[in-house]
């Protein structure tokens, strides 16, 4: 059931074995190097979002406004999976992603294969966002909702802890994130009502250190946001996108996810702590040390998941530690992540679901555009104002980036004769109509800067900006863009034959810059010209 394939491509095999050796001398030199800090990312990729921050931002420039015109692909890797959701690692000249159910190791100069890992599994195979790196090992997640370590040299694996019961419809889609020591990993699952949860694990060992429900305990304080233990039980707060974490303050951050029923506020009436919520979490503990309520009572299943981007900036004349992110509902936040304390909460799309906001900056839902037994038509996406797709944070221009959808949507509830939810849904939605644009939101106000259509439908290409004062990403359209992060103006575009449904990332090597792309199976690197490659902003 459990297999490494090692082919390298009708190479001679004494060539593979040398190969195999040759990374392996590699990892003997830079497993002991491997440390992300808040600061922007160099020549390497190491986790999720390059660094601590999900800020996903490079201080590489070789690429740059002047010559991105020229870049030109410099090799493709066909995973021959409907959609590559991944973000790869480059860690010593390798890079790690995943596709559910496979790991890959892929030279990251050439894109040949080193080795592969299958594990077939039953589970939802929606997609998987990456795997972590550290200390020459690789950790990734599984459909059953496994966590699964592997030797990064040969793709041995080492050990194999279960998270969840797949049974319960518990499953893994989050790329694992590295504190401390603590491969950290939050679950997924929204066809059953269980409560979700975001667990930590010695690195060598797997075993359990500490595990963090979304939900409260009976008789603590936020246990009153339920009308009882019974509607508390039914869970809910999947916690499926990686967390930012601020080494300074020891705070990890990570979002969670809906409430259930998910669109039956009936039967668990008030806030519904701690779903749709921002927390920040002790990372030697698992405590809770603060919380912000995105959607409080959801109703409308959008979870507060996104990526919580962390930076240092000026707000209202004052130096602070920020937290930000453009959330599902719609909604942009800014907080003061030490404390918590609401900075900022504006729309960030189209939206009439609010009434606005409470003292404490969450948003104040309107009962009338919940669902509804007849129906109710809500202005917003019904996949939400955004969802998955990474966002980014420039510190050149301060600005916010995200893809964004916007439209209309239409809700109803399916109560039985008892006038209570059924099932874990309690009803149903559909968009009537959805565009795509990239925006750029100043930080400080929310306010749009400038936009780019994307497109009808719904997409998730994510987003990568440089210190070369480039911006990538893609569009519905099946264009890969650099754009301008200035003023959103095309400095370069092409076509790979889909759709980007994952985040753009750079590295160097060799003296030369790459950016990878992944469109529908494939994954691109692209690259200048070897006469650009001297080339400095």
């Amino acid at each position: 059931m459990f297999s490494r394939i090692w082919k390298h491509s009708n190479k001679p095999a004494i060539a593979a074995a040398l190969l195999v050796v040759f990374t392996a001398g590699l990892y003997a030199q830079g497993t002991g190097s491997f440390h992300p800090t808040l600061a922007p990312v160099a020549e390497s990729w190491p986790t999720f979002n390059g660094d601590y921050s999900g800020r996903r931002y490079s201080a590489l420039s070789q690429i740059n406004k002047d010559n991105v015109k020229s870049l030109r692909l410099a090799w493709a890797f066909q995973t021959h999976a409907q959609m590559l959701k991944s973000t790869p690692l480059e860690v010593d000249g390798i890079l790690y992603f995943t596709v559910p159910d496979i790991v890959w190791a892929v030279d990251a100069r050439t894109g040949q294969k080193i080795w592969e890992f299958r594990r077939p599994s039953e589970g939802d195979h929606l997609g998987q966002r990456g795997v972590a790196y550290y200390k020459g090992r690789v950790y990734f997640g599984t459909p059953d909702a496994h966590i699964i370590c592997l030797d990064a040299r040969n793709g041995d694996k080492l050990w194999d802890v279960e998270i969840g019961d797949v049974k319960f419809g518990y499953y893994l889609s989050v790329a694992p994130l590295i504190v401390k020591g603590r491969v950290i990993v939050g679950t997924s699952g929204d066809e059953a009502d269980v409560p979700h949860f975001v667990v930590a694990l010695d690195w060598e060992t797997g075993k359990k250190v500490w595990q963090t429900s979304a939900l409260p305990k009976p008789g603590d304080t936020a246990a009153r946001t339920w009308p009882n233990e019974k509607s508390m039980s039914r869970g809910g707060g999947a916690m499926w996108i990686t967390g930012t974490y601020d080494p300074d303050l020891n705070l990890l951050y990570w979002g969670s996810g809906n409430p259930h029923p998910v669109l039956a506020g009936v039967g668990r009436a008030g806030d519904n702590l701690y779903t749709s919520c921002i927390l920040a979490i002790n990372p030697d503990t698992g405590a809770i040390v603060w919380w912000f309520q995105a959607s409080p009572h959801d109703t409308h299943d959008w979870d507060a998941v996104e990526t919580l981007v962390l930076f240092d900036a000026d707000f209202n004349g004052k130096p602070h530690k920020l937290l930000a992110q453009a959330s599902r509902n719609g909604y942009f936040f800014v907080l003061d992540r030490e404390t918590g304390k609401n900075l900022l909460s504006v729309p960030f799309v189209p939206i009439d679901w609010s009434k606005g906001v409470n003292a404490k900056g969450s948003p104040i839902p309107d009962p009338a555009k919940e669902p509804q037994s007849d129906g109710s038509l809500v202005q917003g996406a019904a996949n939400g104002g955004t969802n998955w797709m990474s966002p980014s944070f420039d510190p050149q221009t301060k600005l916010f980036y995200v893809n964004a959808q916007e439209g209309y949507s239409f809700w109803y509830l399916a109560l039985g004769d008892n006038g209570l939810p059924q099932d874990h849904q309690g009803g149903g939605s559909a968009s009537l109509v959805t565009t795509d644009a990239l925006l750029a939101l100043d930080y400080q106000t929310g306010k749009v800067r400038w936009r780019r259509e994307s497109g009808f439908g719904i997409g998730s290409p994510g987003i990568l900006t440089t210190a070369g004062h480039v911006l990538f990403t893609g569009d519905l359209y099946g264009n890969l863009l650099a754009l301008d992060p200035s003023d959103g103006s095309v400095l370069w575009h092409t076509r790979g034959g889909g759709v980007l449904n994952s985040a753009p990332m750079t590295y160097e090597l060799d003296g030369k810059q790459y950016v990878l792309t992944g469109v529908d199976g494939v994954l691109y690197a692209w690259s200048l010209p070897s006469n650009q490659t001297a080339s400095r902003p």
